[in-house]
């Protein structure tokens, strides 16, 4: 059995004031993923006796980023999906083991006023593309902060945001179709109908307090692990980030 755990953490040097080195001890997850680190490798240094760390840093300082904690030592460990132009923002790490690969991603975010839709679309197809490609030789674990709420339960107010950045019908139909071309979403294959469960909260409006909140972060499977999720969590009691963390428990 397998324990993993996905954390945008919005900054991971604001996070360890904030309880992060709590919450991963306590959890003693097997595999440990971040994103929107927002820091350099050098700018920090963790003891986290057990792990393996790796961290894939956007060239612009103090922005975007990734990061996985391993207890089990990759075979091997690539950063981006080989694209130059989708490489330059530190928002993938993919790790391959024995039996899987495992991929964490900080999905770029569609901006207010949309500036980015585009480019997400673009994003969205090139990444679908490097998850089959990985797919036809082993299957896929992904998780991360995807950016969009997929249907109108995984967010409060979703007649309100629908010509918003995550809950635009473009973003919506790029993430049907990933499902549809062979992903599962893990929360959801367990509790189709469980609504008011978010992982998201702005920090305006007292979002959280209200629980009007976005579930826009995942653990997806290749639909042939399916079968082997044994409990998908989304842990809305810890705090430290405008993110919670998402886990997986998987028999694999």
């Amino acid at each position: 059995m397998k324990k993993m755990i996905s954390w945008n953490v919005n900054g991971l040097r604001a996070c360890v004031n904030k309880g992060f080195l709590d919450f991963f001890h306590e959890s003693d997850a097997d595999i440990f993923c971040l994103q929107e680190t927002k820091m350099q490798e050098h700018q920090l240094t963790l003891e986290l006796d057990g792990y393996t760390q790796y961290f894939n840093s956007a060239v612009k300082k103090g922005y975007s980023g990734t990061a996985v904690f391993t207890k089990e030592v990759p075979l091997k460990v690539t950063y981006g999906i080989d694209i130059e132009e989708h490489d330059q923002e530190g928002r993938v790490i993919t790790c391959e083991y024995d039996t899987f690969y495992l991929v964490t991603v900080y999905v770029p975010n569609s901006k207010d006023g949309l500036l980015r839709l585009d480019y997400r679309m673009e994003w969205e197809e090139a990444f679908r593309a490097y998850l089959l490609a990985l797919d036809k030789h082993k299957p896929v674990i992904v998780c991360g902060d995807l950016n969009v709420a997929h249907k109108e339960i995984d967010l409060k107010n979703p007649k309100a945001n629908t010509k918003n950045a995550g809950f635009t019908p473009e973003e919506r139909a790029k993430m049907t179709t990933l499902l549809e071309s062979g992903f599962t979403d893990s929360f959801r294959h367990l509790y189709p109908d469980m609504t008011d469960i978010y992982s998201w909260w702005s920090y305006r409006f007292k979002a959280r307090d209200n629980n009007a909140g976005w579930r826009i972060d995942y653990f997806l499977t290749s639909e042939r692990l399916a079968p082997k999720i044994k409990d998908s969590i989304i842990h809305t009691e810890i705090f430290g980030s405008d993110h919670c963390p998402v886990e997986l428990i998987i028999d694999l």
